[in-house]
């Protein structure tokens, strides 16, 4: 479960959803197929779902990824993708699976909110932006399609608190975007700037202790009022760390970060 990017919205799996499009759904305990999707999955996680998991947790960034997650290597991208790890038992179900749900519901991954809406991004070379498109595609075993609630692709989001996650999934796939050409110069990802790269956007507790105990706020100059927040606001480091890589390794300049010359 990850979003696609696509230069033609009709030829991504399910019912693209439309802004006043409406479609019928609900899960609640008791239903016969409740927590059934919760098992063995491909289930990506990105940089703020790891934030927000880990937090929920009480770990660091550092320990989730290394206890809950599989960081895998792409032939088709340039930058490693994390997926959650499933637990190691007969029916490989989610490691947060209980018998009474999800033991990190309040802070779930923005691909267990959006369900059953799967995502797909759409790049408009002409004006530079991206689109996130939804798309209703329930697995056939689902019985929540059946019900009678109707939402629309905005209401839904609203309700499951989806609405910050998606404009997130937007930033980290305009950011990924660039890795589809190969930054790293011959020594790959697992190289030393790659390591750095991954550190910057996934583990934001190593990448927090490296800003603010290393030199790198005398070699960059960082906007004034990212600099007050990234103490102490993860959402804010996140960004500065995704504005470094881009600097770091593609020598685009922003707002947030500059080199000192």
């Amino acid at each position: 479960m990850k979003y696609v990017e696509t230069d033609d919205p009709t030829r991504v799996p399910g019912r693209l959803l439309g802004k006043t499009d409406r479609f019928c759904f609900r899960c609640y305990p008791g239903i016969s197929c409740f927590n059934r999707c919760c098992r063995n999955l491909n289930l990506f996680l990105y940089p703020y779902d790891v934030i927000r998991l880990r937090k929920s947790l009480g770990i660091t960034s550092a320990a989730f990824i290394d206890a809950y997650t599989d960081v895998i290597y792409r032939e088709d991208m340039h930058f490693p993708s994390v997926l959650l790890r499933m637990a190691d038992n007969e029916e490989k179900t989610c490691p947060f699976l209980t018998r009474q749900g999800c033991r990190v519901y309040a802070d779930r991954p923005q691909t267990c909110r959006a369900f059953p809406i799967e995502h797909g991004i759409y790049y408009d070379a002409q004006t530079g932006r991206s689109q996130l498109l939804h798309y209703f595609r329930p697995p056939d075993f689902c019985q929540g399609q059946f019900e009678e609630t109707t939402w629309t692709r905005d209401s839904w989001a609203a309700d499951q608190g989806a609405v910050f996650y998606n404009q997130m999934t937007v930033e980290w796939a305009d950011f990924m975007r660039l890795f589809h050409a190969d930054p790293w110069g011959g020594e790959g990802p697992n190289g030393q700037k790659g390591k750095m790269a991954f550190m910057a956007t996934y583990n934001i507790d190593g990448f927090r202790e490296f800003v603010l105990n290393s030199s790198f706020l005398k070699r960059y100059r960082v906007k004034s009022d990212l600099r007050l927040k990234i103490k102490s606001d993860d959402v804010s480091l996140l960004r500065l760390g995704i504005a470094w890589v881009k600097l770091f390794l593609f020598g685009i300049e922003g707002e947030a970060v500059k080199a000192i010359r």
